[in-house]
């Protein structure tokens, strides 16, 4: 069966500007949050993305009309119907598991396939069952390749997370959105896609106070209407956007942005000594000849990013010394640094930290093993001497609207082949 790769030749400068989409983080749970709401629902900005198209058709596996028009969803729920959601889509997608906060809010009861979506290592979702039965759920896990998730009736309750969750904390306040009564998530997320889903369900009627904080106050309420919503714009593309203009940026310019959603990148990359303007909704960056070493260590927000732990390491191969990355979220996400070794780079990873040393990349054939092992790649790869072929694609396609375009048209010698 032929399958797509991206091939790269290193080496161009970039220039232009870079329009950025709306957050897949936001997006992947706005969606399956939708059907909470028992009128219709307009969602715009949404990135164009496989991992959108997924959750769409898993929402007409459950009898909902959907129109999806580019970066526009209209949802109508109004005949929903509680149904088993096939494994097949679940695997594919990690984010799935929203459905089961969103089912459980809905109907009390849910049959979902286990999620799947990028292998970084154990990721279990301990803490949204823990969330889902103190409000009143029983699970079964007997199956192998689903879960069932049944309440007489969902009551809201106290909940501490034994670990910051962006998944748990969305999962959870899905859940409790129309619970009896008060429900209080403690030790929560504070990212801005979750601040973002809360105003989505506040849009719809939701009852939710201190999204943004660690502690999130849901006073359950018996309906949503519908509503429509913007969703925030996509740190992380934007972010990715600015490793790749640092990387080999003469003036690059990354509309849509939110600057304090940012900072935490910005503040690194700044240290790293990148010429960056930082705008209202914008950001403009120069590449530098050479950068300074620099250490990153990836916490939850609003610390540096774990999805951006990937994209900016090819940087660290065009500073003056040895720089360490730690990752402290995922300690498994460094399936990119072996492909980076056989393209010459001076890289190796010890107990949860990546050393790195400056390094001339040589162009190779590489494997993308996740989504952001991918971006990491194609900014190796716009670096890199020679012809760059990326393997496993699909995974880059699920969170970055059009990046071969994107860069094309800003002088990337970029493109897709058939093999």
């Amino acid at each position: 069966m032929a399958q797509e790769v991206i091939k790269i030749r290193g080496g161009q400068t970039l220039k232009g500007t870079v329009n950025n989409h709306g957050a897949k983080n936001s997006a992947v749970a706005i969606i399956p949050a939708s059907i909470l709401a028992e009128d219709k629902v307009t969602i715009n900005g949404l990135p164009e993305i496989s991992d959108v198209e997924t959750l769409v058709s898993l929402l007409g596996d459950l009898n909902i009309k959907t129109e999806l028009d580019g970066s526009t969803l209209n949802v109508d729920p109004t005949e929903i119907e509680n149904a088993p959601l096939p494994n097949n889509k679940v695997e594919s997608l990690r984010a799935s598991y929203y459905m089961m906060g969103a089912m459980l809010g809905r109907f009390n009861k849910c049959v979902i396939g286990l999620p799947g979506g990028c292998p970084l290592g154990p990721r279990p979702i301990d803490q949204h069952i823990k969330g889902f039965k103190a409000l009143g759920a029983e699970i079964d896990e007997s199956s192998e390749t689903s879960m069932q998730l049944v309440a007489d009736k969902l009551v809201g309750a106290n909940i501490f997370l034994d670990m910051v969750s962006v998944g748990a904390t969305i999962n959870i306040m899905l859940a409790a959105v129309r619970a009896e009564g008060q429900t209080v998530i403690e030790n929560a997320a504070k990212e801005p896609e979750v601040v973002d889903v809360a105003s989505f369900l506040t849009s719809l009627g939701a009852n939710i106070k201190g999204a943004g904080t660690s502690t999130i106050k849901i006073m359950g309420v018996p309906h949503l209407h519908g509503s429509n919503h913007q969703v925030i714009p996509d740190r992380i593309e934007a972010g990715t956007y600015m490793c790749i203009a640092a990387a080999c940026g003469e003036d690059i310019e990354i509309n849509n942005i939110i600057p304090t959603h940012l900072e935490p990148l910005a503040v690194k990359m700044k240290e790293l000594g990148v010429d960056l303007t930082m705008e209202d909704d914008s950001v403009k960056i120069k590449r530098k000849p050479t950068y300074n070493s620099v250490d990153i260590k990836t916490l939850v927000y609003p610390g540096f990013a774990t999805d951006l732990q990937q994209p900016i390491t090819p940087l660290l191969f065009l500073t003056d010394g040895v720089s360490f990355v730690t990752e402290t979220i995922y300690p498994a996400r460094f399936k990119h640094v072996e492909e980076l070794q056989k393209m010459n780079a001076d890289i190796h990873v010890d107990n949860g930290t990546a050393t790195v040393k400056p390094s001339t990349l040589k162009g190779a054939e590489v494997y993308a093993s996740d989504l952001r092992a991918g971006a990491c790649l194609i900014v190796a790869g716009l670096l890199a001497e020679g012809v760059t072929t990326i393997y496993n694609v699909k995974h880059i396609y699920r969170g970055y609207t059009n990046i071969v375009k994107t860069l094309s048209a800003l002088g990337a010698d970029i493109w897709t082949e058939e093999i």
